[in-house]
């Protein structure tokens, strides 16, 4: 099973939020999870891909994958097994970050959601995800 994130690049990480991600991501790899597309991009992407790679001494099957928006970028993947760039090619600069989010959701069974406003890329990426008919999980605090 695989699973995407879709969150907001400017959050504040508490506690609650981290022990709740672990929670959900414990119970998606009961269930089977065990591929995880990251964007790497903002504050949630990096507890996300801090989650999976925490959890990856007691599961080592775990792969964490960073998806890339652009090519040209320097990209720190310390935390992700790989990396992968979605079909972009002719995608406008401009465009990148939402169409690679689009290509994460379309490539995912599920979507663990920390979208707290109805506005930006994250609720635009959640909202796609819910037209798509994806199994959503909302972190909320």
């Amino acid at each position: 099973m695989t699973v995407t994130f879709c969150g907001h690049r400017d959050i504040v990480c508490s506690d609650k939020l981290t022990r709740q991600l672990r929670f959900v991501l414990y119970d998606l790899i009961s269930e089977g999870a065990d591929t995880f597309l990251l964007g790497g991009y903002g504050t949630f992407d990096s507890i996300a891909a801090m989650a999976v790679r925490g959890l990856k001494s007691t599961y080592p099957n775990l792969r964490s994958t960073l998806v890339l928006a652009y090519l040209d970028r320097d990209y720190n993947a310390e935390l992700y097994d790989d990396t992968i760039y979605p079909p972009l090619e002719g995608v406008s600069l401009r465009y990148a970050i939402s169409q690679r989010n689009r290509w994460m959701v379309d490539a995912s069974d599920v979507v663990v959601s920390y979208v707290a406003h109805s506005y930006g890329g994250a609720a635009t990426t959640l909202r796609y995800a819910e037209q798509k008919h994806k199994r959503i999980i909302w972190l909320v605090e």
